[in-house]
């Protein structure tokens, strides 16, 4: 590309990215990512917030035009090749005449883009970079940054974010009951809408049906090469309506036309690179166990459900199950689901040993109590724990007994004590 055409793109893409708004602190410590000398790496899924941390992460800083520089590699008019970047790097010379702190967003659609980094890293300068493929950018990472880049994986907003981004309180700890009967009825907004930024700043769940063509084609279809469009299409559909359940390779073939088990495990390993789904394993001791046994799925955000999947109303178990799983995800919890006579959804495992145990229901009544406290009690049972969590939405509970082992929670209030704020 031309000299003048870069500097051009440059200035208009700087100015998009000052318009940046909606800046809210997510529920991480920035600190350790201001601080580093090492490169930062910034993945998630697709519209889930990457750009606007790169800008929250340049106020910070306090930088000033001329010290940064700033280019969206989504952007049609840049050509995606490897020398595109030291063009960039030369047009912000001869513009500001000050060496830059880089600022790279979706990184991965320029071809050995780490070697780049890797070189000006090694001149000291400071670089960020988001992307939306795990496994590209752990690949590459791999290749010519290991032990020199520091990652945040950002998801949509939790709970706490979502509430803070509507400038509401969540603090309950001083709250009268009307106010509490506010938070709960966010919570159930919450559970409709999710939590990308646009899709709860416009009330839009109509937004979600783009974001999942967007990253079935620029984050697989395209990046993979794959023919059959409507194999994987048809496979991402019935996950987003499963999540919560467990799934085969069986089935997906059947709901798909695949033939292939394998072309199956390549499609499921591309919708979790592209942070799309997550697989839960079943916790066994036996590394070879876990892996032969079946898994749970579940989608990165409740709004893929509710406009893919079923009709709210439908499932609200399962979706208060996603929204727990993400939750432990963001916590960067390593959690199993439990399966013996009864089952437990999550068990969270620490080194060596099982530390929680954790049963998740909508509605906790007289009906289902027993069911629950005993899949719960049996899990607490088996590995030794003193505590378990019951977390519902609804308490209706009337005279069902809960063993002394057992804190029952509501959703909105482990998710409030649950988050990093």
């Amino acid at each position: 590309m031309e000299s003048d055409l870069i500097k051009q793109l440059l200035l208009d893409q700087k100015e998009t990215f000052n318009r940046k708004k909606s800046l809210i602190e997510r529920d991480l410590d920035l600190t350790p990512f201001l601080k580093t000398r090492q490169v930062v790496v910034i993945t998630g899924v697709r519209r889930c917030g990457k750009s606007v941390l790169l800008f929250l992460i340049k106020q910070k800083l306090e930088l000033t035009e001329e010290h940064y520089c700033y280019v969206n590699f989504d952007d049609e008019r840049l050509i995606p090749e490897t020398a595109i970047l030291e063009q960039i790097y030369l047009a912000h010379i001869e513009l500001y005449k000050i060496e830059p702190v880089f600022f790279f967003d979706e990184i991965q659609n320029v071809p050995n883009w780490e070697k780049f980094v890797n070189r000006v890293h090694e001149k000291g300068l400071k670089v960020y970079v988001t992307g939306s493929n795990a496994n590209l950018l752990s690949s590459e990472i791999a290749t010519s940054l290991t032990g020199r880049n520091k990652t945040i994986t950002l998801f949509p907003f939790s709970f706490t974010e979502y509430m803070r981004f509507k400038e509401k309180s969540s603090d309950f700890s001083r709250m009268t009951s009307t106010q509490i009967s506010l938070i709960q009825s966010e919570f159930q907004e919450y559970m409709k809408l999710g939590g990308f930024p646009l899709v709860v700043e416009e009330n839009d769940l109509e937004l979600v049906n783009h974001y999942f063509q967007d990253i079935l084609y620029r984050d697989i279809i395209a990046r993979y090469r794959i023919s059959q469009v409507n194999e994987l299409k048809h496979i991402a559909i019935y996950l987003a309506s499963n999540t919560g359940k467990l799934f085969s390779f069986s089935t997906l073939q059947a709901v798909s036309g695949v033939k292939s088990t394998n072309s199956v495990k390549s499609y499921l390993d591309y919708l979790e690179q592209s942070y799309l789904f997550f697989y839960l394993k079943k916790f066994d001791y036996s590394l070879k166990k876990q892996i032969l046994n079946s898994r749970k799925v579940y989608v990165i955000d409740p709004a893929f459900c509710n406009r893919l999947g079923f009709h709210f109303s439908e499932n609200k178990g399962r979706i208060l199950e996603t929204i727990i799983f993400l939750q432990l995800l963001r916590l960067k919890q390593e959690a199993f689901y439990y399966s013996g006579k009864k089952e437990c959804d999550f068990i969270v495992q620490k080194g060596l040993n099982v530390t929680q145990a954790i049963q998740v229901v909508y509605e906790l009544n007289d009906i289902n109590v027993r069911r629950e406290v005993e899949g719960l009690m049996e899990a607490l049972t088996t590995y030794g724990l003193e505590k378990g969590v019951l977390i519902t939405a609804d308490n209706q509970l009337k005279s069902g007994v809960i063993p002394d082992q057992i804190e029952v929670i509501l959703a909105w209030k482990w998710l409030i004590i649950n988050s990093f704020s």
